[in-house]
């Protein structure tokens, strides 16, 4: 689904991303932790596009992000840390948005729209302009539009801050289902317990060069997610 051989970025003469290769197939949960400014969102954002790169080749479903931009990005959904949401429309005048950005019909946009927003309790809010949003409603609107094209890859920055525990609970659910599905999703955190529960697989960067990655018991073996990771990171 998402192959990423050897990607380079740098910014002057600092290297974000040093090398990095990591294959997600369809079906997996795939983690990324690593300390702040290991390198994450800079892989993320290359992923999806939003960056350009000096090295390395990033496909999706075989199609190159570098060569083919808009096929890639009508296969895939990001979340950022920070969802910068159009503040002045209303909550389902976005959806419709998107909707019609990905060439989603009426009916089918309803009822994804319908099915999302009331799981996630923000059906009696679409109304309201996102301006007046907190920031755990703007990360529900923000789920449901890359939700709502039904992508092949999910990409996610830290998805669970500002989620209340339920909001958290069901978005676990949902990514568990996409996959399920034969969808992929490939996501950073810095909520270690999540990734040890919720991920098929995980990898650890640090200063931008990948240092271990594989299914969970792999990388983890007989100890936590977080004796590991503090383990690495000391080293």
């Amino acid at each position: 689904m998402l192959i990423i051989e050897h990607l380079t970025k740098r910014y002057g003469q600092k290297t974000a991303v040093d090398d990095l290769s990591l294959h997600i197939r369809p079906g997996e949960i795939y983690g990324f932790i690593g300390h702040n400014g290991a390198g994450k969102t800079t892989t993320l954002k290359s992923i999806v596009g939003i960056l350009r790169f000096e090295e390395g080749r990033i496909t999706i479903d075989g199609h190159s992000i570098s060569e083919e931009p808009v096929v890639c990005k009508q296969m895939l959904a990001y979340i950022p840390d920070n969802p910068d949401l159009y503040d002045f429309m209303s909550g389902i005048k976005y959806l419709n948005f998107i909707a019609d950005v990905f060439g989603i019909p009426a009916d089918v946009r309803q009822e994804r729209i319908r099915k999302y927003a009331d799981l996630l309790e923000l059906t009696n809010d679409l109304a309201q302009p996102i301006s007046a949003y907190s920031h755990g409603m703007k990360q529900k609107l923000a789920v449901i539009a890359a939700w709502i094209h039904s992508p092949k890859l999910i990409v996610m920055d830290e998805p669970f801050v500002g989620l209340d525990p339920k909001a958290s609970h069901l978005l676990k659910e949902m990514m568990r289902e996409h996959c399920d599905a034969g969808g992929a999703i490939f996501f950073s955190t810095h909520v270690l317990e999540v990734a040890e529960k919720l991920c098929d697989k995980v990898a650890i960067i640090k200063q931008g060069r990948l240092i271990k990655a594989g299914t969970m018991e792999e990388v983890k073996g007989d100890d936590s997610l977080e004796e590991v990771f503090l383990e690495l990171e000391a080293e």
